[in-house]
């Protein structure tokens, strides 16, 4: 089966019902991209499809046939993804690290989708888990990208 990840086109011996994730990770080592609970639930394993930011570790390979995969490794190719990255380097989002690479993928979806998100749109769509706690810088971050106000965390 073909795969297109990242702007390129990849051979991949996996089955059908193999999670991206494992795909990403084992057949392609692009280890950016992390597992967290297997469930859908943590977004730590979060890519964009065709745009979109996917759970990565409950997404079957056979459902990405013929669709654009980006994982955080080329995510400054694009320039929001480029200026996410940026944010959350100046606002020091990430403590550990591990959800990181989840949390801007899923800002880079909904700055790309709405460029002036409110509240409420930050809040709905910035639901992975951080251990550490960084949802203040996160939220700090998002709204730079935006050019919204920054409010003093």
């Amino acid at each position: 089966m073909k795969v297109q990840v990242n702007e390129q086109t990849y051979d991949v011996e996996s089955s059908g019902d193999t999670p991206l994730l494992w795909v990403i990770r084992d057949e392609l080592g692009l280890t950016g991209t992390k597992y967290g609970c297997g469930l859908a639930q943590c977004g730590a394993c979060s890519v964009l499809i065709d745009g979109q930011v996917v759970r990565s570790c409950v997404t079957p390979l056979d459902s990405v046939f013929d669709r654009k995969i980006t994982t955080i490794e080329a995510i400054e190719a694009d320039d929001v993804g480029k200026k996410v990255v940026a944010a959350w380097i100046n606002h020091q989002v990430p403590q550990c690290g591990y959800c990181q690479s989840g949390q801007v993928m899923a800002a880079t979806a909904l700055l790309k989708e709405v460029p002036k998100p409110t509240e409420e749109d930050i809040a709905a769509v910035m639901v992975n888990l951080c251990r550490c706690g960084t949802y203040n810088a996160i939220k700090a971050a998002v709204r730079d990208v935006a050019g919204l106000e920054v409010r003093a965390l």
